[in-house]
C-alpha cells in the first residue's frame, strides 16, 4: 500500500526529522512550506534517501490562497494520503503584551491556518476511508501559564480541534493523533532560558511514527512530560496564579 504524507512547515526541525524517517522508509512526501529552496533541497534529500515520491508545495497559514493547491494535489494521487502538521509561532509573550496585534499570526499559524486545511482535506480522506492526521501541538496547551498564554491558548485550541476532528474520521476507518512535545530542540525554543530535559527532533520524529503504527489518540514527548503536567494541572488555581512558571 503507497502511502504519501502532506508535511506542513516542513522546514522546522521536527518536520525535517520526520520527512528524513518517511523516505527512509519508502513513504512520499509532499513538503509545504514558505521557503522554496529549502523545501526544494529536501525533497531532493528525500529521493536520495528513498521516498517513493518528493514534492514540494507552497504552504503559509495565514494566506488561505495555498490550500487548495495541496488539496488538489492529494485528490490526484493513489494510495493512503496522511498529513502532519507542525506549523506555529510563538513570538516572547512580553512582544505580544507589548503589540497585542501579534495575536493574530500566532493564532492562525498555530491553530487556524492548519485547522482550516485539514477541514479542507477531511473529505479526501474520509472519501478513501483510510489515512492518518498527525497534530503536533505543545505542553504548553495544557494550562495557561503567565510566560506563554497565548500561544497556550492556540494549542490548546488545536488540540480541542483535533479531538473532535478524531472524533469524524474514525468514523470513515481514519485516525488522528494528538502530539504534545515538551522543550525541543528547534528554533522556536533556541535561546529560551530555563529549559530543561531538551529533546531531539530525531526522537521526536521517532514518537511519532510509533504512536501512528500503534494507533495512539494523544501523546506528549518525551513521555515523562505526561507526567510533568499532570502536576503542572494538579496545581490549586490559588497557588498557581502566583507562580512564575
Amino acid at each position: 500500500m503507497t502511502e504519501t504524507w502532506i508535511l506542513l512547515g516542513a522546514t522546522s526541525s521536527m518536520a525535517r526529522a520526520m520527512a528524513r524517517a518517511l523516505a527512509e522508509r519508502g513513504d512520499g512526501v509532499i513538503l509545504a512550506g514558505r521557503d522554496a529552496d529549502e523545501l526544494q533541497a529536501m525533497a531532493d534529500d528525500a529521493r536520495l534517501r528513498g521516498a517513493r515520491l518528493a514534492e514540494t508545495a507552497v504552504f503559509d497559514a495565514r494566506d488561505p490562497e495555498t490550500f487548495a493547491p495541496i488539496i488538489a494535489r492529494a485528490e490526484t494521487l493513489e494510495g493512503t494520503i496522511n498529513a502532519a502538521v507542525f506549523v506555529g509561532s510563538m513570538p516572547e509573550q512580553a512582544q505580544i503584551d507589548a503589540d497585542p496585534s501579534l495575536i493574530d499570526g500566532t493564532v492562525t499559524d498555530s491553530f487556524t491556518g492548519p485547522a482550516r486545511l485539514l477541514t479542507m482535506l477531511a473529505p479526501v480522506m474520509e472519501t478513501r476511508g483510510k489515512g492518518t492526521v498527525v497534530g503536533v501541538g505543545s505542553v504548553a496547551g495544557d494550562r495557561g501559564r503567565v510566560g506563554n498564554y497565548v500561544y497556550g491558548a492556540a494549542k490548546a485550541g488545536f488540540a480541542t480541534y483535533l479531538s473532535g476532528l478524531r472524533n469524524r474520521l474514525t468514523r470513515a476507518g481514519c485516525h488522528v493523533v494528538t502530539v504534545k512535545p515538551g522543550f525541543v530542540d528547534t528554533g522556536m525554543t533556541w535561546g529560551i532560558e530555563g529549559m530543561f530535559l531538551v529533546a531531539s527532533p530525531d526522537k521526536v520524529a521517532a514518537d511519532i511514527l510509533k504512536a501512528v503504527r500503534k494507533k495512539r489518540n494523544v501523546i506528549y514527548t518525551p513521555f515523562f512530560w505526561r507526567y510533568i503536567m499532570l502536576i503542572i494541572r494538579s496545581v490549586p488555581e490559588p497557588i498557581f496564579k502566583k507562580l512564575s512558571i
